[in-house]
């Protein structure tokens, strides 16, 4: 039997914690626990990026306009950002997850926790980003995972805006580790057991705010804003369900907050993706003119194929896939949801 965290006492104190992802989530949460006083370690491809980190101490790609923590630096060595480290924090886009934890696996301390932040489901394996950690890293490793969610935009953390997340663990005590590992006076974390229900809920809001900037785009106004959400939730539900979650869990910050935030929320890239759509622009165009990663656009093609898989009945995810992928017209997308049998509000969680 491998130990856990339960039975692991040395590694109580987090002093040194690298940081796997220099966008603008990787390098807001970086530069969160930097200014707690950590000694943080944030690997970034981008040479001139790494230089711009530890030199002006900013983040001119991905967070301008903000002055970095001097115990932040940058690396371009991903074996020097995990070795040694009491801590490891994964921010890469979910796509390239596998790719780069493949990098990184062999490196990991032993016992050290290892939490991820991305948010998606693979393409080709359908795997949401827990069953990736556990086919990439080692078994050694696996004890040590936990998983931050919930409605948090990358900007707003920097600039110390009052926000709310979950960590979740199969661990408890790991998971108490590193909620007080993140605890600020403006950032507050809870804990969850339900790591499939928190890792859902995070992959899937990203395909419906997209739905959400579409009927915004449209000019439909509040009315269909709301019945996005609220349907949207109940195929979140659905999905995350089939796959052994708790359906509370999608009634919290990991779930309805995150969702709220992301179909609402001007910052929201999925959203911006739909509004544009809605407003009558190309997918291609939308993509040439963004810097930043659109988890949704990858996510609903997942989505598409593992409802499909799991014969779960999930129509707003269905259209937008279309949209995509099938380039059917937003205004035909909107008129299939709406000219669906009637049918029981609930009836699914019975």
């Amino acid at each position: 039997m491998i130990p856990g965290p339960e039975h692991d006492r040395d590694h109580d104190t987090i002093l040194d914690i690298g940081v796997i992802g220099a966008g603008s989530w990787g390098t807001a949460l970086a530069n969160l626990l930097a200014h707690k006083g950590f000694k943080v370690t944030i690997w970034a491809r981008n040479n001139q990026l790494v230089d711009a980190i530890n030199r002006q101490h900013t983040n001119p790609l991905y967070l301008e306009g903000f002055t970095l923590s001097n115990n932040l630096r940058a690396s371009n060595s991903i074996v020097e950002t995990v070795v040694g480290k009491q801590m490891i924090l994964s921010a890469s886009p979910s796509h390239v997850l596998r790719h780069v934890m493949e990098q990184a696996r062999d490196h990991i301390p032993v016992g050290v926790p290892i939490v991820s932040a991305s948010k998606g489901i693979e393409n080709d394996s359908l795997m949401i980003v827990s069953e990736i950690l556990e086919d990439v890293l080692p078994l050694r490793c696996h004890p040590y995972l936990a998983y931050l969610s919930g409605p948090s935009f990358a900007h707003e953390v920097a600039i110390n805006t009052p926000t709310l997340v979950v960590i979740a663990s199969y661990s408890q005590r790991l998971a108490t580790k590193v909620q007080r590992t993140f605890l600020t006076d403006t950032f507050r974390a809870y804990t969850s057991h339900d790591v499939v229900g928190v890792e859902c809920g995070g992959a899937l809001k990203n395909v419906i705010a997209i739905a959400s900037g579409v009927v915004t785009g449209l000019g439909f106004g509040h009315n269909a804003t709301a019945a996005i959400i609220t349907r949207g939730l109940n195929e979140i539900t659905r999905l995350a369900t089939r796959k052994g979650a708790n359906p509370l869990t999608l009634a919290g910050l990991a779930g309805m907050g995150d969702l709220v935030l992301t179909c609402t929320g001007g910052l929201s890239r999925n959203r911006t993706v739909g509004l544009k759509l809605g407003q009558g622009m190309t997918l291609s165009d939308i993509l040439s003119d963004m810097t930043m990663v659109a988890e949704g656009i990858k996510t609903s093609q997942s989505v598409f194929d593992l409802s499909r898989q799991l014969d779960v009945e999930m129509p707003i995810c269905d259209e937008v896939y279309r949209v995509l992928y099938e380039d059917k017209p937003v205004k035909q997308a909107i008129s299939t949801l709406m000219s669906r049998d009637p049918k029981e509000e609930m009836r699914f969680y019975s």
